[in-house]
């Protein structure tokens, strides 16, 4: 009940990387794998070892589904707001690279949020993100 309720909210929760492979497993590449995933009453989004899968299932029935990819290696920056007083939620925002080529001039990029209950400890996510935000940084500007 606390899950549906997050989500009526508009936040994630966790899902199970079993549960995730059942309902998600088509949308992976050959040899991809799961590392965590968390859902939104119908839309979810996935992280594997080699991307951000985003899965928004659209119109009244759900059965219209749009699948996006945030490539692991285009994220540069990543913030995060704690839950505060009151109705503040949890947020985690990426920046990443849309162009082909990530050091090019005419570099274009894009934000993504995603936002969570407040009692949904963030913390390791935003670690885990700005780790690979760092590597990526050093990889970039090198």
């Amino acid at each position: 009940m606390a899950n549906l309720f997050s989500g009526l909210m508009g936040n994630y929760s966790e899902v199970s990387i079993p549960d995730l492979k059942s309902q998600y497993g088509a949308y992976l590449m050959p040899k991809e794998q799961i590392h965590m995933g968390f859902k939104l009453i119908r839309d979810a989004f996935i992280i594997t070892d080699d991307r951000l899968i985003l899965i928004d299932h659209q119109g009244v029935t759900g059965k219209k589904t749009r699948v996006a990819s945030i490539h692991l290696n285009s994220i540069y920056e990543v913030a995060m707001e704690t839950g505060g007083t009151g109705f503040d939620d949890c947020e985690v925002t990426l920046h990443y690279i849309t162009s082909p080529y990530h050091k090019s001039n005419n570099l274009q990029t894009a934000a993504y949020k995603f936002e969570f209950g407040k009692k949904f400890n963030v913390q390791p996510l935003y670690s885990a993100l700005l780790s690979i935000a760092s590597e990526n940084l050093k990889r970039l500007n090198s």
